[in-house]
């Protein structure tokens, strides 16, 4: 049986599991595991320059293609606790990274040792499993279980901790032996399908709500393919946006109470049968439980059974991964729909349109300072279906998802419940190392952008292009219009006299000064006029020069965007609706409701 050290036996099992990329920031207590990594070859590494960053790059890797597990290593201490917010944010969303991190001796663990922190303890409730590995024996067993878990069930995170001396220890073992779990995923009994089906067919206004586990479980196909049969609408939420094109004539809108649409909220509301596929019932998405719930029968269908009946308790609740669950409803929706079971849903479908076409907010302002509105309308004209845009929250976010366009399954990347300041740029990074040559978009706030621009650099040193449009209005954006319920506007104005930047009219930070030294491209616009020829002299630099390119839209200070702060019936909206005529945004195939 060969020999080999267990640093090196982790990295040839990585190779096995599908790891390609890692992400990360070398130091001693890890030393062993790099040298490994160096020394296998297979696997290629970005430096971040920040722990955090790293964690945030595996996340953005992950969400960009089905299969992929985001990579993101550390040393002992600080490294660890800096990745917990990746970590958080990746068992929110379900989204599979491994974070590994070096750890102090283990004769030396308990003794307040330089950078030994218990790890495993801190990261053990935003993860599947966070393990300190004692014996070097173990340490294959260790990763095999990780990826196992990280793919079973409803997929997340998972963190491996390694003490120096496990990693140096060497142990028997044979990579041409390994073989990773089987991966273990619930499925839908026909029995199950049918019953909810029977009730679909009961009521007269049906939905389907589809959750990112819908694009977790790579189903957008099954969903699109049941909603036609059977043409019932479909109302994404913020992280199933893409799952079927927004320019589908079965698209109702999404829902909620930020991140929606007019016509999504007025549509859910005549609805009286929702079918919720891969969703958690999100508190942002439902508000008010009476509302949301009050005249309507509910079947939740998802991976983990303890999220059926978490915020409400459905009619019917179903555990089963939404492949497995949507195969079912195809198939069984084909064989009643061949018999003439299935109701025609033409008319309850239309009327969701109608209200899509008349529903409409206002984008198009001509104003200086810019409004935001028009810089999401620009965006819609420069950037075509092929766009992947990762955001992550803020005013910017929320108006971004009321007013841009999705076309694709993981082409909306968004953290979606833990919402980190921060996470858009390194995000963004690990997109576009798995799409080197797609097209990459980043929407921030300034201070979303501000958190961790020093990842930018990575962009410029390892080559990674995307365009980022920055809107910039000196503000927290969103707490400002969070604290009008206070009657304050306190700690939320970033303006300031910048001494060095007198003449260009920013209000405070030189993003282009900033941006450029960091080693990227940047375009400043202050005009409506601008904006297109900006977007699209960005996607030349980007493909020209390899690097992040970012364009600063300087906004007006304060724009009340469209928001509720407890029901989806009383949104306030604060601008009219629009007044030019609607145009669906492009499907990417001709689709019809059946």
């Amino acid at each position: 049986m060969p020999r080999m050290t267990a640093a090196r036996a982790a990295v040839e099992i990585l190779k096995r599991e599908g790891v390609t990329h890692a992400f990360g920031v070398p130091g001693a207590a890890i030393n062993p595991f790099y040298a490994a990594l160096k020394a296998a070859g297979g696997v290629h590494h970005t430096l971040a320059r920040h722990v955090e960053g790293a964690s945030h790059m595996a996340e953005g890797y992950t969400r960009a293609e089905a299969g992929n597990i985001g990579v993101c290593i550390g040393t002992s201490g600080p490294a660890g606790t800096d990745m917990i917010t990746g970590l958080y944010s990746a068992a929110a969303d379900s989204v599979p990274i491994l974070c590994i991190t070096g750890q102090a001796p283990t004769a030396v663990l308990h003794k307040e040792d330089f950078q030994a922190v218990d790890i495993a303890s801190i990261a053990a409730p935003v993860t599947k499993s966070a393990t300190t590995v004692l014996e070097a024996a173990q340490v294959p067993g260790v990763f095999q279980r990780a990826f196992h878990l990280m793919r079973s069930g409803r997929p997340g995170p998972v963190l491996v901790d390694l003490p120096i001396d496990v990693q140096l220890t060497e142990i028997e073992f044979d990579p041409e032996l390994y073989e990773p779990l089987p991966v273990h995923k619930p499925a839908a009994s026909r029995r199950q399908i049918e019953r909810a089906l029977d009730m679909l067919e009961a009521s007269e206004r049906p939905l389907i709500v589809a959750g990112g586990g819908v694009i977790n479980a790579d189903a957008p196909d099954l969903l699109v393919e049941f909603a036609e049969l059977t043409g019932v609408p479909v109302v994404p939420t913020l992280m199933g946006w893409g799952a079927l094109p927004d320019g589908h004539a079965l698209n109702a809108g999404m829902v909620g109470l930020q991140t929606s649409h007019r016509y999504g909220n007025a549509n859910f509301l005549e609805s009286d049968f929702v079918l919720g596929i891969g969703n958690r019932w999100a508190n942002r998405h439902t508000g008010r439980l009476d509302v949301y719930t009050r005249g309507r029968t509910f079947v939740h269908v998802d991976i983990e059974p303890t999220q059926l009946g978490r915020i409400f308790a459905p009619d019917l609740g179903i555990a089963s991964d939404a492949k497995a669950a949507l195969e079912l409803f195809v198939g069984i929706a084909r064989e009643r729909k061949a018999a003439g079971r299935l109701k025609d849903r033409t008319s309850w479908a239309a009327a969701t349109q109608e209200r899509r076409a008349t529903l409409q907010r206002r984008t198009h302002f001509d104003d200086v300072p810019l409004k935001p509105q028009r810089v999401y309308e620009e965006m819609n004209r420069a950037f075509g279906p092929e766009t992947r845009y990762v955001t992550t929250i803020g005013l910017s976010q929320i108006a971004g998802a009321q007013m841009l366009h999705v076309h694709r399954p993981r082409h909306w990347i968004n953290c979606g419940q833990a919402g980190p300041l921060g996470w858009t740029i390194p995000a963004a990074l690990g997109v576009a190392t798995a799409d080197p040559y797609g097209s990459v978009v980043a929407l921030s706030g300034d201070y979303d952008f501000q958190f961790m621009l020093e990842e930018l650099a990575v962009g410029a040193q390892h080559r990674i292009p995307y365009v980022h449009v920055l809107v910039n209005n000196s503000y927290l954006g969103l707490i400002r219009q969070a604290q009008r319920a206070f009657d304050i506007d306190f700690q939320v104005s970033l303006e300031f006299e910048n001494i060095n930047s007198p003449e260009l009219g920013v209000y405070g930070v030189d993003h282009v000064k900033v941006v450029e030294g960091l080693g990227c491209r940047a375009i400043r616009v202050t005009e409506p006029d601008g904006l297109l020829p900006a977007f699209e002299e960005a996607k030349k630099l980007a493909a020209e020069h390899r690097v992040p390119v970012v364009v600063e839209a300087i906004l007006e200070r304060v724009t009340n965007i469209a928001m509720s702060g407890t029901d989806i019936a009383s949104v306030n909206e604060f601008e009219d609706l629009a007044t030019e005529p609607h145009h669906a945004p492009t499907a990417i195939r001709p689709l019809a409701a059946s």
